[in-house]
């Protein structure tokens, strides 16, 4: 295997971590980048190939710096991972609009501006791979996702407009959609709960936040066998815009597909009667 250059984002904990330790491991460069760069070198200690940055994704000059220490440090960049997020899980009338904007913030114009900055480096190389970790909540939507699951189907929405963007200068991008892994997502230093209720959603938001805290650390995801998934995805030469990580993940994308089109069906003579002629 080619030995690449690797920016990940959100690499402190959970996936991100996974994936910077499997790909050293394999004998890639990384530049792993979170919050607390000190969090990334107590989990992976020093390595030669391992550049650990503070970065904030919603910080446009923390995200100038960090690309333009990776590119003195290590010459390019081949493989980004956007993959800083978090979840927040509230029904839509108990979330406050400062909750919106942050989780937009974060998970969508975060990783728009990570893309950006990056883009130009791989363009100039005439290659590059952009990895975008939407969720399964990216094709999907269900209730107390209303925040979260809005801000997947944007970043699916933008990799797949991006793709046909960038196709020409040799770069790829695929959507990662995992299913649960286990990691810390549902746990309380990432997860994030609406602090307001409303007495007619009292019982739904209760039974729904007990859902996500008894499955905390029990998904069945690993995030392990995840990074080894990415590393191959990676390699391939004809890698694929979107991969469900997960058994649940694929089936979750089943289901929505056949409803899809059970609904497509049903109504396609009604959408065929929009068409006109021209006078």
């Amino acid at each position: 295997m080619t030995s690449q250059t690797w920016f990940i984002t959100g690499a402190s904990r959970g996936i991100g971590l996974e994936l910077a330790r499997a790909a050293l491991a394999a004998g890639h460069r990384v530049a792993a980048t979170s919050r607390r760069h000190a969090d990334i070198v107590a989990a992976l200690g020093t390595h030669e190939g391992l550049l650990a940055l503070d970065l904030d994704v919603t910080d446009s000059s923390q995200i100038a710096a960090a690309v333009a220490a990776t590119q003195a440090r290590f010459g390019g960049i081949d493989v980004l991972v956007n993959n800083a997020g978090y979840g927040y899980l509230g029904l839509f009338e108990e979330s406050t609009e400062d909750d919106v904007r942050a989780q937009f913030e974060t998970n969508v114009f975060g990783l728009f501006a990570v893309t950006r900055a990056v883009l130009p480096v791989m363009r100039a190389q005439r290659r590059g791979h952009v990895f975008n970790v939407s969720s399964v909540g990216g094709i999907s939507g269900a209730a107390s996702g209303s925040l979260y699951c809005s801000t997947k189907f944007a970043v699916e929405g933008f990799s797949i407009s991006l793709a046909d963007e960038v196709k020409g200068f040799g770069i790829h991008v695929t959507i990662v959609g995992p299913g649960y892994i286990r990691t810390d997502f549902l746990d309380a230093r990432s997860v994030r709960f609406a602090t307001t209720s409303v007495d007619d959603y009292a019982a739904l938001s209760a039974e729904l936040r007990g859902f996500f805290e008894d499955r905390s650390h029990q998904q069945a995801g690993d995030p392990v066998r995840l990074a080894e998934a990415f590393l191959q995805l990676a390699a391939e030469k004809a890698p694929p815009l979107r991969f469900s990580a997960g058994s649940d993940a694929l089936e979750i994308l089943d289901t929505r597909l056949a409803s899809l089109k059970q609904e497509r069906d049903a109504y396609a003579d009604l959408s065929r009667s929009v068409d006109g002629s021209w006078a």
